[in-house]
């Protein structure tokens, strides 16, 4: 049985499961504390979220408050799309391994969605790009709040989002299936110009517009971005902004900050 190995184990996130679980124990209380209220977010059914990729210590919060949400919804399958950042792809590659292992153990992979995709979509399988934490990051919070799912992964490169919507659109078609879409926003710019410039991302993800997207955004992963505004535009979902943050949050340095946020898309 083959399997997709963790490579960003005790980089971006511990290696230890019993960190992990503290890490998301002092998220949620945080959570909890602040978003009590029986209207708050914490019972959204999302079909899909956007969340960041950073290390746990920086963007850890802002993923968990989207990730977290996954588990109001009674889903079977979780995909994972985010873009490479280690290797040169013409294209999606979409894993084909059978299991995807995790610190706190592991997922299947679905091989019946893999097939489907890859010969539906006509995506590659490169393994040399699997080794990718934009997605990795995401999967110890998928196993922690739905521990039951199969998942899948997609690696993005130079990419089409029309076509990487496409599959978001097909996806979308079965309701016990979540879509993930990784993305850090601006990078290394000053807090008030990375502020002014993941601006435009928020303003263009609340309003599904793919066209103000292109008027300054600078998402590491606007390809997948993109795609999931132009399914969730198709699909007819709302979207609602969850969190936002800086680097700063954590490091109080302000003058290179890297830019974070998550959403959520749900039915109206």
């Amino acid at each position: 049985m083959s399997t997709r190995d963790t490579a960003v184990a005790g980089q971006f996130y511990p290696s230890s499961p019993d960190e992990i679980h503290s890490m998301l124990e002092h998220y949620n209380q945080i959570i909890d504390t602040h978003l009590k209220d029986k209207d708050s977010v914490l019972h959204l059914r999302p079909r899909a979220v956007i969340v960041p990729h950073a290390g746990y210590v920086y963007s850890g919060f802002t993923a968990n408050i989207a990730l977290r949400l996954l588990s109001n919804s009674d889903i079977k399958r979780v995909v994972v799309i985010g873009p490479s950042h280690r290797v040169y792809l013409k294209g999606t590659s979409i894993s084909q391994f059978d299991t995807y292992h995790t610190p706190l153990g592991a997922l299947y992979i679905d091989k019946t969605l893999v097939v489907d995709l890859k010969e539906r979509f006509d995506l590659d399988f490169i393994p040399e790009a699997h080794h990718e934490h934009s997605t990795e990051v995401q999967i110890p919070f998928v196993k922690t709040y739905t521990p039951e799912v199969s998942v899948v992964e997609l690696v993005y490169g130079d990419e089409s989002p029309e076509k990487l919507a496409e599959v978001i659109e097909y996806l979308f078609k079965d309701p016990e299936t979540a879509v993930v879409i990784s993305t850090d926003l601006s990078h290394y710019y000053d807090i008030k110009k990375a502020n002014a410039l993941d601006s435009i991302c928020l303003d263009a993800v609340k309003k599904l517009s793919t066209s103000e997207l292109h008027q300054g955004c600078e998402a590491c992963g606007k390809i997948g971005v993109e795609a999931m505004l132009i399914a969730a535009k198709k699909k007819g979902l709302k979207s609602i902004l969850l969190d936002y943050r800086t680097s700063a949050d954590a490091s109080g340095d302000e003058s290179q900050v890297v830019g974070y946020m998550s959403a959520a898309f749900v039915e109206q």
